[in-house]
């Protein structure tokens, strides 16, 4: 489990366990008392140095999904469907394509009008587009500024395997290398199984969100907590 104190007493404590799970800790005013540290305060890494930073692969080592992007996929999906208004949405191929695709087929009708979703942040041309799928920074939490109407926010070392890696898919394609060309280097790790969003994740952030009151948005609640088949969720 990670996790860390603030010297602020007031402040609620992000936490990760080892299922994937968030969770909050608040501290008891009454229980604790800020103290001055000689040491220097934790810098925050700026956008540019944080694109530096390790990516996270979506698929572990021993070809399971990793759990902290099926969590993060799962909030980003409840933060997506609000930003869409109940129209379909057009999503880039490649990484984000998989994570979403399924999802967004499954929830949003088939038919127009449609809105277009891209990836937008830091080493990134500027696009134009109806809804930003935008880096969430690790440290304050804040989303990367895209001046875009509608911004959808996602953890960063998953948005950054999204936006870097080359557009690799996330689920084996057909066919293989040619006959005669090898490589000294194993490829990345193949998945068991289909990816599987975290329902449990997925409910709890869409009723965070104030736009779960619209008729549309409260339909799609309630049928992904009740339906258990034809929908990409894990239960």
């Amino acid at each position: 489990m990670r996790h860390g104190l603030s010297p602020d007493r007031h402040r609620a404590l992000p936490l990760i366990d080892d299922c994937g799970y968030w969770q909050v800790v608040w501290l008891d005013p009454r229980a604790v008392r800020p103290l001055d540290v000689d040491a220097p305060a934790r810098r925050v890494l700026s956008w540019e140095e944080l694109r530096e930073q390790p990516e996270r692969p979506p698929v572990d080592p021993i070809g399971s999904w990793s759990p902290v992007w099926e969590v993060a996929v799962s909030v980003a999906l409840a933060h997506l469907l609000a930003a869409s208004g109940g129209a379909r949405v057009v999503v880039p191929s490649g990484p984000v394509a998989d994570a979403f695709r399924p999802a967004l087929d499954a929830l949003l009708p088939a038919e127009p009008p449609t809105r277009s979703l891209a990836l937008t942040g830091p080493g990134l041309p500027a696009t134009v587009t109806d809804i930003a799928l935008v880096p969430r920074h690790p440290q304050t939490g804040e989303t990367w500024p895209s001046g875009t109407e509608a911004a959808v926010p996602l953890a960063a070392d998953v948005w950054t395997y999204m936006a870097f890696s080359r557009n690799r898919r996330l689920r084996p394609a057909s066919g293989g290398l040619p006959d005669g060309v090898y490589r000294d280097d194993p490829p990345p790790p193949l998945p068991f199984g289909p990816f599987r969003l975290d329902r449990e994740m997925f409910l709890d952030a869409l009723a965070r969100l104030p736009e779960v009151r619209r008729p549309w948005l409260r339909a799609i609640y309630d049928d992904v907590e009740t339906r258990r088949s034809n929908l990409p969720f894990s239960w």
